[in-house]
Order: structure tokens, then sequence, then C-alpha cells
């Protein structure tokens, strides 16, 4: 969906719309969308701002990072997105950067799309690390079995051959 921000006076414009996982592009072989992508909030202008706030709800499958066993999880993320055209964004080169400024973007035309939007702030808001269950054992490390379905029996003490002649070492 693509905004034109020359035909917003200076006030609020709401925007609500859905759109389809393939849409997003999404190249993360651990991250799924199983459904819609709903995306609601408004559009404020100001003299030298555009604030763009709002949330996304979409149904996703998250692999577990330990068994990699696919889990059902409800992305809902807030977002607070501020775009300035190129004459009022800093381009000092000496200057700190505050956490305000990350959510700050250049403004290169009068349109914004924001359908890129979504896809940003879904990457950026994905969790770092999600488990199936509390107590996941995760794969086994000689076998590569889901140790949560089965117990290979694979002795995880047994030392590599390729470190025995360091096991006489100590002395």
């Amino acid at each position: 969906m693509i905004v034109d921000v020359s035909e917003i006076e200076e006030s609020t414009r709401p925007f609500e719309f859905s759109i389809s996982p393939g849409e997003l592009d999404l190249e993360d072989p651990t991250f799924r969308l199983t459904g819609d992508i709903r995306a609601t909030g408004q559009i404020l202008k100001r003299t030298a701002q555009i604030d763009l706030q709002g949330s996304i709800s979409a149904p996703a499958e998250i692999d577990c990072m330990r068994c990699l066993e696919p889990v059902s999880h409800v992305l809902a993320i807030d977002f607070d997105v501020n775009f300035v055209t190129p004459e009022h964004f800093a381009s000092d080169k000496e200057r700190e950067v505050s956490p305000e400024d990350l959510d700050t973007d250049v403004l290169d035309s009068d349109r914004i799309e924001l359908t890129t939007l979504i896809r940003e702030q879904i990457l950026l808001n994905l969790p770092e690390q999600l488990f199936c269950r509390p107590d996941c054992k995760g794969l086994c490390l000689k076998c590569g079995a889901n140790r949560n379905l089965i117990d290979c029996k694979c002795d995880l003490n047994e030392t590599d051959p390729r470190w025995a002649a360091l096991k006489d070492f100590r002395s």
C-alpha cells in the first residue's frame, strides 16, 4: 500500500489494510507467516516531519531454537516511525545518535510504501529465542535426533578421537 503524503494536509489520516504473506518476501527459513498480516494505524503530517503510529498482527510459525520443531506464534507489533525530508535530517558525521533517531528515516519522495515498512517492522521484532516448551531437550549432538521424542542413548561424554591425545597431557 502506497500513501501519497502530498495529499495529506497537516492532519491525521488513519490507515487499515491486510496483505498476504507472499507480498512481504521474507527470506528467513526459520520463520513463516501462516495467514494474512493486518496493519492499522495513523499518519500524522507535521511541518517538517511525518509520524506513523500503528500496530501489526499476524499468525506465524517460528522454529524452536533447540529442536527446530515449528511453534505457532501470533505477532503483535506496535510501531512508531518518523520520516523527515533530507534537508531536516542531520547529516553531521560527528553527531551522536540518540535512541529516538533510530526510529527516524529520510523521506526521499512524497510517497511512503507501507508494505516495506510492515516488512521492516516484522523483521526487527522477531523473537530472538522461542522454544516449543520451557524444558525442550533439543537435538542430540551426535545423531541429530529430537531428544523430546526419543531417547537416543548416545554417549555424550565420549571423547572425540581428535582430542584423545590431549587427555593425558595434564600432569
